[in-house]
């Protein structure tokens, strides 16, 4: 149910941010950048419907940071366990690349929590990730939450 996104799951993903987008749950991505970040993602896909539900992008920052973003589900998929098995994906991603530290930037911090992330000031963060909120219509104004997780 779990894989790596493919080229053809790029206009899924990009609705789903959309849609959370314009709803201020997390901030959207232009189309192009999608296709740009296409192998960040994985994607859950419904076996029976073949439709993609849920995505999660798993984005290497610096040798040992990485990023979460891009993270969501359809709603009426919500309650299934999808979120928590994506994150838990890309936390094996990143132990695989030996990654030590993971961050996300978002709206629903309790959610990141419950994984081990902590609250951290966004100066604690590398000024390299700031290259993509020079591209964000909220920059530099960021109202997102920064946490982290060290990866053991």
């Amino acid at each position: 149910m779990i894989r790596k996104a493919t080229i053809e799951d790029v206009k899924s993903i990009h609705a789903m941010l959309k849609y959370y987008g314009s709803r201020g749950d997390l901030l959207a991505r232009p189309l192009s950048r999608l296709y740009d970040h296409v192998r960040d993602f994985s994607v859950w896909e419904d076996p029976e419907t073949k439709q993609i539900v849920g995505c999660c992008a798993l984005q290497f920052c610096w040798e040992d940071l990485a990023e979460i973003r891009s993270f969501a589900v359809l709603e009426s998929y919500s309650g299934r366990k999808i979120g928590t098995r994506l994150l838990e994906s890309a936390f094996a991603e990143a132990r695989e690349y030996k990654i030590q530290k993971l961050f996300t930037l978002t709206y629903r911090p309790d959610f990141f929590k419950k994984f081990g992330f902590i609250v951290i000031d966004k100066s604690e963060l590398p000024i390299k990730i700031w290259a993509d909120c020079i591209h964000c219509v909220k920059f530099p104004d960021c109202d997102e939450t920064a946490l982290l997780k060290k990866l053991s």
